[in-house]
């Protein structure tokens, strides 16, 4: 199930880390200091490789 932009918009922070999935391996990461970050899990070659692709809300 795809992240609505509201889910995105509200996701506060808390003590630790915790992600939103978006789905297909792409994730919204949600630091305690309130920063979120557009993150993509993926394998590579047999390897687990992460690709990050800027802040919320500069990409969306």
């Amino acid at each position: 199930m795809a992240l609505k932009e509201l889910e995105a918009c509200y996701a506060t922070e808390r003590a630790k880390d915790y992600k939103l999935a978006d789905g297909e391996g792409l994730y919204l990461l949600v630091r305690p200091n309130g920063s979120k970050l557009w993150r993509f899990k993926y394998r590579f070659d047999g390897k687990e490789k992460l690709l990050s692709f800027g802040a919320y809300p500069d990409v969306i």
